[in-house]
C-alpha cells in the first residue's frame, strides 16, 4: 500500500506529497513546493526514509524546497525530472518571469520518461510523459491504489494553465483525454493545487472536460 501525506505550501497553495511504503518506511516527496525542513520533519516523525525526489514538471512552484529536503537528508536524494523540462529548470523553473529568484535544488539526475516504471518498497508507479501545461509534464500513476499524481494537468473543475513558454492548449486537452479521462472511474486525481479529485467527478462536471 502507500501512504500519503499532503501539504500545501508556498506562495501560490502548492500541492507536495509526501509518499511512502509503510513497511519499508522508504518515502519519495512529489514536487517539494517549499520549506522543506516541514517535509523532512514529517518523514523523520513517521520514520521514513527519504529516497528520491519526484518533480511532475519544472515549475518554480513545485520545486522551491527542493534544495531545502536534498540538504537535510543523508545522503541527499536524486531528482526525477523529464528531460523536456530541463532547460525549465536551468531558469529556475520559470520564477524570474514572476519577479523572484529561487534556488532549484540539485541537478537532476534521473530521466524520467513515458512508461517508465518507478519502484516505492514494493509499490510500483507508472510514469505517464503528459504534455501540455509543459513540455515535459509526467503524471505518476499507481493502478494498485488506484491514484494519479496529476501535477498541473487537470484540477477539481479547471486545468493546467497553457499560457506559459511550453504551454499548449491543444497538448494539454489531449493529454487529459488520453492519460487522464482513459483511467478507472474510480481513480484519485492529486493535483498540483486545490482539493482532490476523481477522473468520474471530472468527467461529469469539469466544464473543460464536457465542453472544450
Amino acid at each position: 500500500m502507500l501512504a500519503i501525506v499532503p501539504f500545501t505550501l508556498g506562495p501560490v497553495m502548492t500541492n507536495a506529497y509526501l509518499v511512502a511504503d509503510p513497511q519499508s518506511r522508504e518515502a519519495v516527496v512529489i514536487d517539494p513546493a517549499d520549506d522543506g525542513q516541514v517535509i523532512v520533519d514529517e518523514a523523520k516523525r513517521r520514520d521514513w526514509r527519504i529516497v528520491s525526489i519526484w518533480l511532475t514538471h519544472a515549475h518554480f512552484d513545485h520545486l522551491a524546497g527542493t534544495g531545502q529536503v536534498a540538504d537535510l537528508v543523508d545522503p541527499p536524494p536524486p531528482v526525477a525530472l523529464h528531460p523536456e523540462d530541463y532547460s525549465l529548470w536551468r531558469m529556475q523553473g520559470g520564477a524570474p518571469l514572476f519577479g523572484m529568484r529561487i534556488d532549484p535544488g540539485p541537478e537532476p539526475t534521473i530521466e524520467l520518461y513515458d512508461g517508465q516504471s518507478l519502484h516505492l518498497g514494493a509499490n510500483h508507479l507508472q510514469v505517464h510523459h503528459a504534455p501540455g501545461h509543459t513540455r515535459g509534464h509526467v503524471i505518476f500513476y499507481c493502478s494498485k491504489e488506484a491514484v494519479v499524481f496529476c501535477g498541473d494537468v487537470i484540477f477539481q473543475g479547471s486545468i493546467g494553465r497553457t499560457d506559459l513558454p511550453g504551454g499548449d492548449y491543444d497538448t494539454l486537452m489531449r493529454t487529459i483525454r488520453t492519460k487522464i479521462l482513459n483511467l478507472p472511474d474510480e481513480t484519485r486525481l492529486l493535483s498540483g493545487h486545490g482539493p482532490e479529485t476523481t477522473v468520474e467527478v471530472e468527467k461529469r462536471t469539469n466544464p473543460f472536460v464536457l465542453y472544450g
